[in-house]
């Protein structure tokens, strides 16, 4: 008896006291606060050296896009700030995540509506507000990201006890899971579906499902990833996919190089030619229209031509930093709805990472992924903010000694 109830203790809700109903007291984790300005300020300043010249490539300011990631970086620290303050069991309420579901579930349908929808090489993952010059472009699926991770652990918590059942622990996830991978593979959105299936898989597992249940959710999954891509096969030829993988593994090859793998061989120069130290911020030679996207998903390669080796690993381990920060919050979380928020988000940010890093050194194929804080996307900065804005929150009410 003593020993359940402890775990109903540790479990339940833990009423905030202090500065409010909706506020919780303590102070936010400096160093988790310290490392996510740190990587937005540089974030920033590399957007402005990457960004210049392909702003006055487009007839603008070749501050434009700089300009336009500041003021959504505005925008996203004020969220950060009020959700760090504003008390995370706010959204434990079913009724709150759920709506947020659908409202990303019907965001996903209305940008595969023609006219809604806005393409941009190849891919229609964007809504267009307004004109293309002046308008706000939002991607829906940076939205369903956080609340993939917000409504499965209010699910969770609320069924911890029938988790290792399979109607409960795993069918409904499945379900959601699968219409969600639907709808952005028709986009098609690879990148973003591997990365909300991975941010759901984890919480799933860490959320009490039966392990037995849980491989088989993983075999269902692959499964049905298998017969996507056979699928593809026969409507595209094997052929291609057959190049594609060729040009991969030997970007630099004659065939392709001028073709598909022009923005890999780019960006490996830049990398390469950075060297130790780099030339410095702004002095990047492969932003002069030989890396497109330079300001978008290959960022990070500028980076590395500008300052070196050096500013490379300090990224990667400023990364890093934010990854075990992350973990440690979740795991001194007073509950167990903080502690699967916390993983999710912090999963969010270190898995994106780790992919367009290694898309950018073509250690895996290109699949068009955007860098954390750096690449420009005033959708994705505002909800990465938001996201941190939440895990600070969390942090609030942690034991961090």
């Amino acid at each position: 008896m003593a020993a359940k109830s402890n775990t109903v203790r540790r479990n339940s809700r833990v009423k905030p006291a202090g500065r409010g109903k909706h506020l919780l007291p303590g102070e936010v984790d400096g160093v988790l606060l310290g490392t996510v300005i740190a990587l937005l300020v540089i974030g920033l300043l590399m957007m402005f050296s990457a960004s210049y010249p392909a702003a006055i490539q487009d007839g603008k300011s070749g501050t434009f896009y700089a300009v336009r990631q500041l003021k959504y970086a505005g925008l996203g620290l004020i969220m950060m700030g009020v959700l760090s303050a504003i008390d995370y069991h706010l959204f434990e309420n079913i009724w709150v995540s759920a709506i947020s579901f659908v409202v990303a579930m019907a965001l996903l349908i209305a940008v595969l509506i023609p006219g809604i929808g806005k393409t941009v090489n190849g891919a229609t993952r964007w809504i267009q507000l307004g004109s293309d010059s002046g308008g706000i472009t939002f991607q829906p699926s940076e939205l369903m990201k956080i609340t993939v991770v917000l409504f499965f652990s209010v699910l969770i918590v609320r069924n911890e006890h029938r988790m290792n059942q399979f109607m409960y622990g795993i069918l409904p996830y499945l379900l959601m899971l699968g219409a969600i991978a639907g709808l952005m593979m028709k986009e098609p959105h690879l990148s973003g579906t591997l990365i909300i299936a991975t941010l759901a898989l984890t919480l799933i597992f860490i959320g009490g499902a039966r392990p037995s249940h849980f491989v088989i959710m993983i075999i269902v999954g692959v499964v049905a990833l298998g017969g996507i891509i056979f699928y593809k096969i026969y409507r595209e030829g094997f052929s291609y996919y057959q190049e594609r993988i060729l040009s991969w593994l030997d970007p630099f090859n004659e065939k392709y190089m001028q073709d598909e793998t022009w923005q890999t061989c780019q960006s490996l120069i830049a990398i390469g030619s950075g060297g130790m130290f780099g030339f410095g911020l702004g002095a990047s030679r492969q932003k002069y229209q030989y890396l497109p996207e330079a300001q978008n998903d290959f960022v990070f390669a500028i980076l590395c031509e500008e300052f070196g080796f050096v500013g490379a690993v300090t990224i990667i381990l400023l990364f890093c930093l934010l990854i075990f920060r992350g973990f440690y919050i979740a795991a001194k979380a007073r509950d167990k709805f903080g502690m699967l928020v916390a993983v999710g988000f912090t999963m969010h940010i270190g898995v994106q990472a780790l992919l367009n890093i290694a898309v950018v050194s073509n250690a895996i194929p290109n699949t068009g992924i955007s860098l954390p804080f750096f690449s420009y996307g005033g959708t994705a900065l505002m909800m990465q903010l938001a996201e941190m804005g939440v895990l600070l929150n969390i942090s609030r009410g942690a034991k961090l000694n």
